[in-house]
């Protein structure tokens, strides 16, 4: 048999606490921002909290960076362009642009009007963009904190006292600022604010890939629809999963061999706040330009159904906005959300709910949630001009107002 060479390293953990309680072994961890999730959104906003200054921290259940892009494997991210312009960069972008680069792989040529809306999008390398998502956390001093989930929140004088638990974990955690990325805005719930949620939820998919060889960065992976899946709780989450696995059982047994199965299926919709504006249908289907709009949005109206999906393009030259108070939940103080829970109705987030979207929404809520942990302020305290001015900075496309 051939020797294969083995590199070897020893993982020892970081210094993640100011202290530690005797009595129960609880860590106690301050930071400026905390972001719950690292998903789409998450990793993106957490990037965006450390650069700008924020010392940040980055609460994520699972064991790698990307959420659907990776552990759900929809690793098609769009849409960056509209109309032949690039209308979403920054951070979100620069890492699909590192993640393509050193997998060799290709760009489309978006200065061309695509017949179909998905030839616009970029396919990744999945387990590459997870890598170095992750380096770029760290090299921006974000802690990082896996197989961690909030257990409760409350109020502090200053801001946040939440505490997280996970295997042989519990944790205590003092912040300004909470980033909420969890896909069904978790932590909103837990304060108990109002959340939206239709009776019907679009389907997840489970992905996978038979018989030939998968070639991550180079094809799109097979997908089972899984009605009615539901990322709201762990009991949810693990009916969605069996369903799933179950279907892949039935094509294997028409005579298919299994090649890949994504780990977990990738959720499409849960819940979304009631913010202090409802970016409507309307709303996106008009382009509106919201006068506190942070970035940009671009897709069709895309609601899956159980009959399938039939995607409503928007009119040419039509680039939807969302608004920062979109992101803020109604009434709320010294939190925001990011990602596919924005402030919406349900056809108006079947386009902002992708990727793209969800990267820039990201962007933005970390660069508010850095400001107004600095200045001791609330999000909505923070001047627009300055918002505006740290995107830009940071190389994000901000709407023209």
């Amino acid at each position: 048999m051939d020797k294969q060479t083995v590199s070897t390293a020893t993982a020892a953990p970081s210094d993640l606490s100011q202290g530690t309680d005797e009595t129960d072994g609880t860590i106690t961890t301050k930071a400026d921002v905390l972001i719950v999730g690292g998903g789409t959104a998450g990793a993106i906003a957490a990037l965006q909290a450390a650069r700008a200054g924020a010392e940040t921290l980055l609460l994520e259940r699972g064991s790698q960076l990307g959420g659907n892009m990776t552990a759900g494997g929809v690793c098609f991210p769009g849409l960056f362009h509209a109309w032949g312009e690039q209308i979403i960069a920054g951070i979100g972008w620069e890492l699909v642009e590192k993640t393509v680069e050193l997998d060799n792989g290709s760009l489309p040529e978006f200065t061309e009007i695509p017949q179909r809306h998905w030839h616009h999008q970029v396919h990744i390398n999945q387990f590459l963009y997870a890598l170095l998502a992750e380096e770029q956390c760290l090299e921006a001093d974000i802690t990082i904190l896996y197989y961690e989930f909030p257990l409760s929140i409350e109020c502090a004088t200053d801001g946040w006292i939440v505490e997280s638990v996970g295997p042989g974990t519990r944790r205590r955690i003092s912040c300004r600022q909470i980033v909420d990325c969890t896909g069904g805005a978790d932590m909103v719930g837990m304060l108990e604010m109002p959340r939206l949620r239709d009776k019907e939820t679009q389907p997840g998919s489970l992905l996978f890939k038979c018989d030939d060889a998968y070639r991550p960065g180079r094809e799109q992976l097979q997908a089972v629809y899984v009605h009615g899946a539901d990322s709201s709780t762990s009991v949810t989450r693990t009916a969605a999963n069996l369903v799933g696995r179950r279907e892949v059982l039935k094509e294997l047994r028409s005579g298919k061999r299994l090649i890949h199965i994504q780990p977990e299926a990738a959720f499409r919709e849960s819940f979304r706040i009631l913010g202090e504006t409802v970016i409507t249908h309307e709303d996106y289907t008009s382009g509106r330009v919201f006068e506190d709009a942070v970035c940009y949005a671009f897709y069709p109206v895309d609601l899956h159904t159980q009959d399938g999906v039939k995607p409503k393009p928007l009119t040419k030259g039509v680039v939807p906005t969302v608004p920062l108070r979109a992101l803020v939940p109604k009434n709320s103080r010294n939190i925001l959300v990011a990602g596919r829970s924005v402030s919406s109705d349900r056809l108006a987030n079947s386009g902002l709910r992708v990727q793209a979207p969800c990267m820039a929404m990201g962007q933005a809520a970390g660069a508010v949630a850095a400001l107004a942990a600095q200045q001791n302020a609330t999000p909505l305290e923070i001047p627009l001009q300055e918002i505006r001015k740290t995107l830009h900075k940071h190389g994000a496309i901000v709407p023209r107002t």
